[in-house]
This record gives C-alpha cells, structure tokens and sequence, in this order.
C-alpha cells in the first residue's frame, strides 16, 4: 500500500545524489579540465595577477592589500551570516521541541517530528560548515595581504607561485562556503515536503552548470590573455632578476 511518507525515501536521496554526482563532475572537471570550468580560469587569473602585482610590490601594494580586503570583507559578510543563522535554528529547533506543534496539511510527505529534527540539524550542518569555510577563507587572505607586500620577492619566482597558491586556497574556501549556502536551499525546502526539495535540486543542478561552465569564446579569450600576460610577466621578472 503506498503511503506518502515513502516519497521522503525515494526523493530525498535521489535529489540529494543529484546534487553530489554533480559536484564530482564539476571536481573532476577542475582538475582535468582547467579551461572549461570558471573556477580554474579564475585560479589562473588570479595567479597571473599576484605575478604582477609582485613585480612591483612597492608600487602596486596598495592596490593588492585593498583587492584582497575587499575578499576579506565579503568572506566576513557570508561567515557573519551562517552564524547567525545557525544561531536562529538553534533557537527554532529549541521552542519546537518545547512545544507540541502539529505539521501542515500543505506538506505531502513525512511529517513526523523525527524527521523534522533531521530537517532542522542538516541545514545547521551546512551553515556550519559555510561558516568554517569562510573563517579559513579569511585567514587565508589576511596572510597573502602580508606576503604580496613584501619587497624581498621582487623578481623570485617561487615567491610568487607560493602567494598564489595561497590566494587560490582563499577563494577555494570561498567558493566552498557558498556551495554551503548552494546546498542549504533544497535542505530548506525539504520542510514543505520532498517534492519541493528534488525539483530544487535538479534546477540548481541546472543553474550552477550554466555558472560554472565556459563558452568557447571564453576559454579563447582567456587563452590569449594568459598567454600575452604569461610573456610580459616573464620579461619582467628577468629584467627585475637581472637589476638585482
């Protein structure tokens, strides 16, 4: 006999395996198909600007330490949100189970109070982890602010692979903490049934395809910009190396 509370068996983890096995593709896309993806094209702009910014610390520090304390403070605006609103489903998850409340007739699903606990502590979990992804952002950024100032790297290349490894690890954690957020949104809707929940999913899936994904026109553009920046780059680390 079918009953409502099997649609929470089949679609969550359907949903929920959606949502994974496209962060897997995305993962295996990042390292072995740099170009194709927005998150490696940006890691190799990033790389590019630290070796131009390290080449003249002392005339482009000012503008680097505001760069990345703008990262800084939106690093700081996400983690102040997932703690605060991890704060409030403490306190929700609280005064519901202090008192007896009765689940709407609008929620086609399980609507046991078990399972809304579980509701509740996974979307905590996720904010959780957006908080500590951003916390490790910050700290990330705040050491390259001091390494991308300092005037001994001038014209040394391990320098400068060593400030944008860093600066790279900062915006991984970054992006991290809002694929946190990413996921907390079907979590959410979850507590309106598991219908609501797998169409979020597969439409989010959707939607960060198109974010995450370049075009040709892209991955060109980006190639011949590397490339001229790539060659400018190395004539002046060799003329600043020679100088020394």
């Amino acid at each position: 006999m079918w009953k409502q509370e099997f649609l929470d068996v089949i679609l969550v983890p359907a949903g929920l395996t959606v949502m994974v096995a496209y962060h897997v593709w995305l993962g295996y896309a990042i390292i072995h198909r740099r170009k194709f993806t927005v998150i490696s094209l940006n890691a190799e702009s990033r790389r590019q600007w630290v070796f131009s910014m390290m080449t003249e610390p002392l005339k482009n520090g000012t503008l680097a330490v505001q760069t990345i304390r703008n990262n800084i403070m939106a690093s700081t605006l996400l983690a102040t949100t997932a703690i605060t609103l991890c704060s409030i489903i403490g306190v929700f998850v609280s005064n519901t189970s202090a008192s007896k409340s009765t689940a709407s007739a609008i929620i086609y699903g399980n609507k046991s109070p078990l399972l809304a606990t579980i509701k509740n502590f996974a979307i905590l979990i996720c904010f959780l982890m957006a908080f500590l992804c951003n916390v490790q952002s910050i700290r990330y950024y705040a050491h390259v602010s001091f390494l991308i100032t300092v005037p001994v790297s001038r014209g040394k290349r391990e320098h400068c692979e060593y400030v944008s490894r860093n600066l790279n690890r900062a915006s991984y954690f970054w992006s991290l903490g809002l694929r946190a957020f990413y996921f907390s949104f079907p979590l959410f809707l979850w507590n309106f049934g598991p219908i609501p929940m797998f169409v979020c999913c597969c439409m989010m899936s959707s939607i960060l395809y198109f974010l995450d994904t370049t075009t040709s026109f892209t991955r060109h553009l980006h190639s011949e910009s590397f490339r001229e920046i790539a060659e400018s780059m190395d004539c002046e680390i060799e003329s600043a190396v020679r100088a020394l």
